[in-house]
């Protein structure tokens, strides 16, 4: 039902730029602008880059190891962005970001399969630094790319956490550093700048903190990858 009222939305939203351009610039004076303010609305979807040992396979009988990405969504504080010219901009849009993914774990014991679960959970304030170049306007739409880089702070972490022998858990460090790659469109409506956008992050940093426990032993390093879909309101 959130779905299909999400989409409705946006179709609304698009049939409206789209019916406006027939009449002419909607928000004529948005490029002229040296400073915009606005906010977002955002979900996202969290793995990691991992790099197995290259003898992983003696790890307590361990063959495969899976990360699978699980839903997110973001709460985003003001948006700004510092119009440098009509076709590039340098913005910031910190945020507070809720994460889950699921490490999958398949092993050998007592001559059977068997498989175990573990969870990464963090809640990341972001401060990213991104430089969006985007096409000249076209009545009521332009095309942009983005770039940038980010620091994220995360506010559950475990690093300090003491290890259960029987019910590990896989630790992660509380820094990080990331750069975005991305792209999206922008719609001048009536009275502000309607933009959706999707962006892929991925981390620098060895996030794993090495404990050699049943989860962590197997694994040499760990890096954060992040898609993000986001739907930006700019006046």
């Amino acid at each position: 039902m959130k779905i299909r009222l999400i989409w409705v939305v946006l179709l609304l939203l698009f049939s409206q730029g789209l019916s406006a351009q027939r009449y002419g610039k909607n928000y004529p004076g948005f490029e002229h602008k040296k400073f915009h303010f606005g906010t977002a609305l955002g979900g996202t979807s969290t793995s990691y880059r991992y790099v197995l040992k290259t003898n992983f396979t003696s790890f307590d009988s361990v063959y495969q190891i899976s990360v699978n990405s699980g839903p997110g969504f973001a709460i985003h504080l003001p948006l700004i962005s510092w119009n440098v010219h009509s076709t590039f901009h340098i913005r910031t849009i910190p945020s507070l970001t809720f994460h889950d993914t699921e490490f999958l774990y398949s092993y050998w014991r007592g001559g059977e399969r068997k498989t175990r679960t573990t969870r990464t959970q963090p809640t990341l304030l972001n401060f990213p630094l991104l430089f969006k170049a985007n096409t000249k306007r076209i009545n009521n739409f332009s095309a942009y790319a983005i770039t940038g880089i980010s620091y994220s702070y995360d506010l559950a972490s475990q690093e300090d956490v003491d290890q259960s022998i029987s019910d590990p858990i896989v630790k992660l460090k509380k820094h990080d550093f990331a750069y975005h790659v991305g792209g999206g469109f922008d719609f001048f409506l009536p009275y502000f700048k309607f933009g959706i956008e999707i962006k892929l992050t991925n981390g620098i940093k060895n996030l794993l903190i090495q404990d050699d426990t049943f989860y962590s032993a197997p694994l040499e390093s760990l890096k954060s990858q992040t898609w993000w879909f986001s739907i930006t309101f700019e006046g």
